[in-house]
């Protein structure tokens, strides 16, 4: 009896013992299972899925051509003219990316996304490689949306235009005012908050750019609002401009750049080098008449790594760039010319640069304007080395 009754303790032991690293064992997986979910949410959604990362530059290559997302309704800026020919500032960018990664500044699709609402969704379906046409970049359109933003091209800041008759000269004139703003924007937003804040109602009146434009412009609401930029390639092209103007009022900060599909990094690079290729041309005076001589005969170490040629009896900079060649930012600036002649080129006198953000922070000494107090430009390249 006491022989069994030892069997029976050890057993019982033997049992908890189990038991015991079992649960510990159980508690080992769980513990294991939650770290492996914590690591997957700390990683993108691409690579949660399963899915590769992007790999656009490749795509666009093996295509041949760049379809590239732009509104046509916005002189100055993106406008499809009656021959069909689109032509503008963004358009610009397009051809010089189009020259960076394929070698022709003509390889372009360009894809009708001046619909407001649904320019993000040409994006993340993939019917666009990219997207350059006024956008402004916000937090939760970069979190949100599936889209990351490259180097900002344009800094303006959302205004107000009226007919120099109106009687109108700020926002706290404007109670019960029917105001345009094209629907799907951030600048629908911000008038909404601004009325808000300010406490005032007033009468939107929405729908796509040329509409609340054609809207104003009739006489059928008293108001249009959009960035500054848009209210003044709209007056300018216009017999009756005179007529018009753009209130000093200014009541955003609307910072427009490229936008590409989140995850997609090497994409990414090249758009933003490119762009800031093309500052830094204009900053070195870099220009679409002198770079192929600039190229065949660098006068010092930075023109020939921004060209893509060797300086001297050195080797030439890659930079890292595997998924283009050395000489992509020289295509691109031979293709349009660098920042500033885009912009002399695109908007020149219609919407003046001097002084304003966009100004290069350190202009060259021959193009260094005085400005006033809060006035100056902030426009520069990062280094390309």
């Amino acid at each position: 009896m006491l022989f069994a009754g030892a069997a029976l303790v050890a057993g019982a032991v033997i049992g908890a013992c189990t038991s015991d690293e079992e649960q510990q064992q159980a508690q080992a997986t769980e513990q294991q299972q939650q770290v492996e979910q914590q690591q997957q949410r700390a990683q993108p959604e691409a690579q949660v899925s399963g899915e590769p990362r992007g790999n656009t530059t490749q795509l666009v290559q093996d295509r041949g051509t760049l379809k590239c997302g732009v509104k046509q309704t916005q002189p100055l800026f993106g406008f499809r003219d009656d021959q069909g020919t689109v032509t503008g500032f963004d358009i610009e960018f397009c051809k010089a990316i189009a020259a960076a990664v394929l070698k022709d500044a003509d390889a372009v699709e360009y894809v009708d996304a001046s619909d407001a609402s649904t320019r993000f969704e040409l994006l993340a379906d993939g019917q666009i490689d990219i997207l350059i046409r006024t956008t402004t970049i916000t937090s939760s359109r970069d979190m949100e949306l599936d889209v990351d933003f490259a180097q900002t091209t344009f800094y303006t800041g959302q205004g107000f235009a009226v007919r120099k008759d109106s009687g109108i000269n700020s926002t706290s004139d404007m109670a019960n005012a029917a105001i345009c703003v094209q629907t799907g924007t951030t600048t629908e937003q911000n008038v909404a908050d601004h009325f808000t804040d300010i406490g005032l109602d007033y009468e939107p009146t929405g729908g796509l750019s040329q509409d609340v434009a054609a809207a104003f412009f009739e006489g059928r609401c008293d108001v249009l609002t959009a960035d500054a930029s848009d209210l003044a390639s709209r007056i300018v092209v216009r017999d009756d401009a005179d007529d018009y103007k753009i209130l000093p009022q200014i009541i955003s900060k609307e910072p427009l750049a490229p936008g590409v599909r989140d995850y997609d990094s090497d994409w990414k690079d090249v758009v933003n080098w490119v762009v800031h290729g093309l500052i830094r041309a204009e900053e070195i005076g870099i220009t679409q008449a002198n770079v192929a001589a600039m190229a065949a005969d660098p006068p010092n170490t930075e023109v020939a790594r921004l060209l893509g040629v060797p300086f001297g009896d050195g080797d030439v900079a890659t930079l890292g760039f595997d998924v283009v060649d050395a000489q992509f930012i020289q295509r691109a600036i031979a293709a349009v010319g660098n920042y500033g002649e885009i912009y002399d080129r695109e908007i020149g006198s219609a919407i003046e640069r001097d002084c304003t953000l966009n100004a290069l922070a350190r202009p060259l000494p021959s193009e260094a304007v005085d400005c006033g107090p809060g006035e100056g430009g902030i426009l520069y390249a990062l280094p390309y080395r």
